[in-house]
Order: structure tokens, then C-alpha cells, then sequence
């Protein structure tokens, strides 16, 4: 099992969507949330997701397909970052 801590950042029309919740019903992850803060205006939150590294990679992808602003804490999980 992998772990990632990620800020989302989430514009006004983003935060009307369930996305928090679809990441764990759609995706093999469980959804941590260390902190967030929503308004009507857009908001934030800083998770951590926990399960397999795929899973993991599967779900940040389909987050980044929103157009929510994705800050993950360490790159390492991600492909493109791997020597080699």
C-alpha cells in the first residue's frame, strides 16, 4: 500500500461537484482529509489517499481531468518521475 498527501484546489463550479467522495467510491482508495475549507466561492482541501500506487496514479489522473489544481507532496509515485 502506497500513501500520497495532495492539496486540491477547487474553483466555484468544482466545489458543487461530489468529488471528494467519488474519489473513494470510484477509485480503490481510501480519502484522508487532513484539512479543508469550501465556500461557495471555490476552497481547498489537503488529503491523503491511501492504497495501491496504480490506484493511487488512476485517481490523481482523473482529478487532473476536472481541472481542479493538483499539488501532490511527493512526485515519486508518478511515472515520470521514476529514474530510468
Amino acid at each position: 500500500m502506497a500513501k500520497l498527501r495532495m492539496l486540491i484546489t477547487a474553483t466555484a463550479d468544482q466545489v458543487k461537484e461530489p468529488f471528494l467522495w467519488r474519489l473513494g467510491k470510484d477509485y480503490n482508495v481510501v480519502v484522508n482529509i487532513k484539512r479543508a475549507n469550501f465556500t461557495e466561492d471555490g476552497g481547498y482541501a489537503y488529503v491523503e489517499l491511501d492504497g495501491s500506487v496504480e490506484e493511487i496514479q488512476r485517481a490523481t489522473a482523473w482529478l487532473q481531468t476536472t481541472g481542479m489544481i493538483i499539488e501532490p507532496e511527493d512526485r515519486s509515485l508518478f511515472p515520470e518521475n521514476k529514474p530510468g
